[in-house]
Parts: structure tokens; sequence; C-alpha cells
């Protein structure tokens, strides 16, 4: 790894001290507070990361001239700290690097996960479903406030569709490695011979748009209102509440029935629209900045997994990092998804890390 230099650490902290000075400053503008307050939050535990460097850096320096001394205990003891502190340098310093690799500015925001169940009939929707209680123990364990948008049952249990939306901290930074095809592999309840069968979900984590992000001119919007449906045709109720909205130049269609309110289904409706909408605009970028982009969901083929979840092992593979976790059942009850997703980050670093030493 490239050694961070010592002019940049002494940048950073130079910075903070600027920052801290500025904020003191009497008669502030709110905006300024606000502004500066965000800086100083974002190079804070940067600052931290290289003033343990710059510590440890000293540290080192001052024991190999003591090595060089003539007390030959004195010059034992050094070489016994030196070694630890070599031991730690190395750590700090890819500490600090991670605090300086470009962040997504997405990270902080609330997510929307969407979850489609792909190949596989009712065996799919019902995996929608053990992956959508997943998800929603997970986020109780983070403290996350978790909101069902919308949701399509199938008639045997389970999902066909369903929107949720997630908010905390840093909701769409532990999800978005959750983002394409979730395989399972079981025997169906209904399976009378005991074979095991392979289906397939789909899921979709976009980072929530806010009204700031993304204008959305009403002459745009083509409004259909209908009445709500339930499974098997049965009314949901008896007004034109559901809410179809089409967005002309994209497209794009969001259909929103879960509520009994008209009012409410169209400003749900123009929460997932904002948000897809958002997430077009990312991807444009993105594809700009790196010229191609991989599909974030696929087509829901059981063929184009990101992770395998099989029942008579116990086992979950996440095949983008060759990562096997004999713990299915933790898994699928939320707590043990923390670990998955840990090393899923770690390896995004790593990656992110290489691509800076070989710029």
């Amino acid at each position: 790894m490239t050694a961070i230099s010592s002019e940049r650490i002494a940048s950073i902290e130079a910075r903070k001290h600027e920052l801290s000075d500025a904020m003191s400053a009497p008669d502030l503008p709110r905006e300024e507070v606000v502004r500066l307050s965000k800086e100083y939050s974002a190079i804070e535990p940067v600052a931290a990361a290289a003033r343990e460097v710059r510590r440890l850096r000293a540290e080192r320096e001052s024991l190999m001239e003591m090595t060089r001394d003539a007390d030959q205990e004195l010059r034992q003891i050094a070489a016994e700290e030196l070694t630890e502190i070599e031991a730690r340098l190395p750590l700090a310093e890819r500490a600090l690097a991670l605090q300086l690799l470009p962040r997504d500015a997405a990270d902080d925001r609330a997510a929307m996960l969407e979850l489609r169940a792909g190949t596989g009939g009712d065996e799919a929707a019902l995996f929608a479903g053990d992956l959508l209680r997943m998800y929603q123990r997970f986020a109780e364990e983070q403290g996350w406030r978790f909101e069902l948008i919308s949701a399509s049952p199938s008639d045997v249990g389970g999902y066909k569709e369903a929107i949720v939306s997630i908010s905390g901290s840093g909701v769409f930074a532990k999800l978005k490695f959750e983002s394409g095809v979730h395989r399972v592999q079981r025997v169906p309840a209904t399976e009378s011979g005991g074979r095991i069968h392979t289906s397939a979900a789909t899921v979709a984590v976009l980072p929530e748009a806010e009204d700031v992000d993304v204008q959305i001119n009403d002459a745009d919007l083509r409004i259909d209102v209908y009445r709500s449906s339930g499974p098997g045709g049965q009314s949901v109720n008896t007004t034109d509440s559901a809410v179809r909205i089409t967005h002309l130049p994209t497209g794009l269609v969001v259909i929103q029935q879960d509520e009994k309110s008209q009012h409410k289904n169209k400003a749900k409706a123009l929460k997932v629209l904002r948000t897809r909408l958002y997430e077009l605009e990312r991807s444009r970028l993105a594809d700009e900045r790196a010229g191609t982009r991989k599909s974030m969901v696929g087509s829901g083929d059981r063929s184009e997994r990101i992770r395998t979840y099989n029942f008579p092992q116990g086992r979950v593979t996440d095949h983008r990092i060759n990562l096997t976790l004999h713990k299915l059942d933790a898994i699928l009850e939320g707590p043990g998804l923390g670990e998955l997703t840990e090393a899923l980050i770690a390896e995004d670093e790593a990656e992110r890390l290489a691509g800076l030493e070989e710029a």
C-alpha cells in the first residue's frame, strides 16, 4: 500500500483545526453553521486516523534512534517496542487509507428495497417472503425503521413482489450489496418425493431520493385511478383509490393500491417513482465514469445468482466473494446477515484500495 505522506496528514489535521475555529466565530448564519458542522463531522474520523499514523511514525523514529544507543539494555527495550510499533503502523495506515477513499454520496441515505419472485413459481414467492422477513429482522436489530410500501402476496403464501422503505443510520451503505439474484435450494412442503427444488428471487436496493434530488413536473406524469383489487379478484374497497403513475419521459410505471386512501397511494407511488428516477441518474453518471455498468437485478433466472441458500446443507454461499457460511438459520433470522454484509463491504474496500495503488 502506498504510504500517505506526512504533508497530507498535516493538511488533514490543519483543516480540522480550521473548521473548529470557524465554527466558534460569533454570529454565523445558520446555513453556514450547518455546512461547517457537516464538514467537521466528515473530517473528524479522518483526522483521528491521521493523528494515530503521525503518532506511531514519530514513535517509530524515536525507537529507531534508541536502537543505536550505546546502552545494550536500552537498545533491547527499544527493539522490542519497535517490533510492536511496526506491527501496528500498517494497520493504522490502512485505516487512514480507508477513511480517505471516496465515499458513495448515497451511503448515509435510507433505502428502498424491492423484492420479486423469480424462477420457481409458488416456491419462489415463498422464498421472497423468507427474504423479506430476513431483511425486516435485520433492520430491527440495526434499529432501523422498516415500512412496507406495497406488496403483492401469492395465493400460497409469500410474495410475488414487495417494496419496502428502510430508514436509519447508514442503511444504504450496509444493504447496497444485497442487490441481485438470490437462489434457494430446498425441498418444498408440497413435494411428496423429497426432491430438492431450485428457485430464485431478485432483490434491488436503491438509495431513497429526497425532494431536492429529483424535480418531477406534473406535465410529465399520467395519473390513472381505479378500484383496488385483492387476490383472486376480490375488491379491497369500493372506491377508486388505486393509483397508477406513468412518467412519460422515461416510461417508468408505478402502481400503488395498498392504502384505502387515493391520496396516500399517490404519495407512496411518487416516493417510489422519485427513488427510481434518482437511481436512473446515478446509473447514468456511473456509466459515464466507468464506461460500463453491471446489471443490478438481472432477469431473475436461477443462473444469474449472487447468493445461494442451501437448506439441506444449512449453508449460505455468496458467489461474488466465494464465502460460505454454515449459518443458514441465523442468516434468515436476520442477525447472521451482518457477517455477510460486513464481508462484502470489506471486499469492496480492498478492491478500491487496490485500485488506488494501481492508479
